[in-house]
């Protein structure tokens, strides 16, 4: 019973949020920042009010973000219908789709056998198995949840560490663990940039700007994978030499006996017909994903196949994800001991993150209330005085700034109370408001100091194998060199993609401010 009572109990954090909340509500409502339009000053007060709570989890993040359904419609702000209506759209339906994919994989245990598979390729020595998990946990976390993807190999590579362990002295075996279990952690982030569905972030990304720019073309699966795909092979490629070269090198008489994953492996049996209809779905949603739109590649543009539709600009990536997603309802099993008729059945539903969902959904309220209530313009008109500002400053300082800061808060409800704000700077500055919005979700994914930065970080410091000063002296390095790559890339490659002018403004952002 008593430690029932713990468990309800309210940390600090959550006491500070409850106190603060009304506090800073209350301040902002008393500033009346723009006389002559109050809607600006209610609408900055209930985003101060959503950022703390959010921040400090003082109620459930779920709840904060079903606050603009209540506050909106009673401070003028939006109908509440109208309100409601923002909650659901064309990016749910993508995180819907994808995620009823990856629980397709995790049911018939595909998304095992594939790690299992690429450790077992590259297999060698204790720095080429643990680039084989990271290879394993960044592909997978580009199409299922980083989470998912940390808790299933974790396991995996504590087996291995406990039959190392039997064989050679503790400190000989921790210089090999560290990094795997660091490796699997932050490889699973950098997968999940890499693709639009990897991550929350990049379909916070998506709907914010499709909501604040609407004239602009919105932001393909293809198109973000061609800038953010290369951007996660150097973080991952880099995290790797740091781990196995640098923080932690392995004696060469310490070897990894490959029979461990071999018999993991063998524990799986024959690929079933299950897991084949899986993978196929799996891989022509990725293809149809991937070249749904033309490819600018720079060289040659690939035509997407929705131009051979009668009515192209009517499909999105939502309208993919949901399409191959039913094909599971409709897909018989074979085995005998299945306990329903098709590959996904009704009992799925109740696994869907639906507080996710509502997560998303506050994050989309909160950008329209302030495009509607005027807010966005007013903080645009305040900072007109960065007109003029070095573009490898300012993002560099963006990318500092939101790195460190997801460090300490949710990643995705960071970059919802960030994104909108940023949008307006780049109109304040007359710049594409791409050049700020894409780096600063990239770098909500490059948090790697603290094990409450990411859910990854967390599975693997649960293992009690990692110290809080070992995750920190290593993370620290690897979050400012994550802001060096993010600014290099997107400068270099990120442009070309997005099409993006450095000092120009274009016309869909003016009018959308407008």
């Amino acid at each position: 019973m008593e430690s029932h009572k713990a468990m309800n109990r309210r940390s600090k954090m959550q006491v500070m949020g409850l106190i603060a909340g009304p506090i800073v509500f209350a301040l902002i409502w008393m500033m009346n920042l723009d006389p002559a339009e109050p809607e600006v000053t209610r609408m900055a007060a209930i985003a101060g009010f959503m950022a703390v709570m959010w921040v400090t989890e003082a109620i459930p993040m779920a709840a904060t973000s079903l606050l603009p359904v209540v506050l909106y419609p009673l401070m003028g702000i939006m109908a509440g219908k109208s309100a409601a209506a923002v909650y659901f759209n064309s990016t749910i339906f993508l995180f819907m789709g994808g995620f009823l994919i990856a629980l397709a994989m995790e049911k018939w245990n595909l998304h095992k056998r594939i790690a299992l598979l690429t450790v077992k390729t590259i297999g060698g020595g204790p720095a080429r198995i643990v680039f084989g998990f990271m290879m394993a946990s960044a592909f997978l976390s580009m199409w299922i949840s980083n989470t998912a993807t940390a808790v299933m190999m974790l396991p995996i590579a504590l087996s291995i560490v406990f039959k190392m362990e039997e064989e050679f002295s503790a400190a000989d075996t921790k210089t090999f663990t560290m990094p795997l279990l660091l490796g699997i952690a932050y490889a699973a982030s950098m997968g999940g940039a890499a693709t639009l569905v990897g991550t929350p972030p990049n379909l916070v990304l998506t709907r914010t700007f499709e909501q604040l720019f609407p004239m602009a073309l919105s932001i393909s699966f293809g198109t973000w994978m061609l800038m953010a795909l290369p951007l996660s092979v150097v973080m991952i490629a880099i995290i790797w030499f740091l781990l196995t070269q640098v923080f932690y090198r392995t004696p060469s008489h310490v070897k990894v006996d490959p029979y461990v994953i071999e018999k993991e492996y063998r524990q799986l049996g024959p690929i079933s017909p299950e897991e084949k209809k899986v993978l196929i779905v799996f891989a022509a949603t990725a293809l149809l994903w991937i070249f749904r739109k033309d490819l600018n590649l720079g060289f040659a543009i690939i035509p997407g196949w929705a131009s051979l539709l009668p009515f192209p600009k009517l499909v999105d990536d939502g309208t993919v994800a949901i399409t191959m997603a039913m094909f599971l309802f409709f897909l018989p099993t074979t085995r005998k001991d299945a306990k329903s008729a098709t590959i996904l059945d009704t009992r799925i539903f109740s696994k869907i993150p639906w507080g996710i969902i509502l997560l998303f959904g506050g994050g989309f309220a909160l950008a329209k209330g302030f495009q509607v209530s005027g807010l966005s313009e007013f903080v645009g008109n305040k900072l007109q005085i960065l007109e003029g500002t070095s573009s490898v400053a300012m993002i560099a300082s963006i990318c500092t700034t939101l790195t460190f800061l997801t460090e300490l808060t949710s990643n995705t409800a960071t970059t919802q109370m960030i994104l909108p704000i940023l949008s307006s700077m780049a109109v304040a500055m007359k710049i594409n408001p791409l050049m700020l919005l894409v780096p600063a979700t990239l770098s909500a994914s490059c948090a790697f100091m603290m094990p409450i930065a990411t859910p990854p970080n967390a599975i693997v410091f649960s293992s009690g194998r990692i110290r809080m000063f070992e995750m920190v002296k290593a993370g620290v390095l690897i979050n400012f060199i994550g802001v060096i790559v993010i600014t290099g890339i997107f400068l270099t490659l990120g442009t070309m993609v997005f099409a993006i002018f450095p000092g120009e403004i274009p016309q869909w952002a003016l009018l959308s401010a407008n």
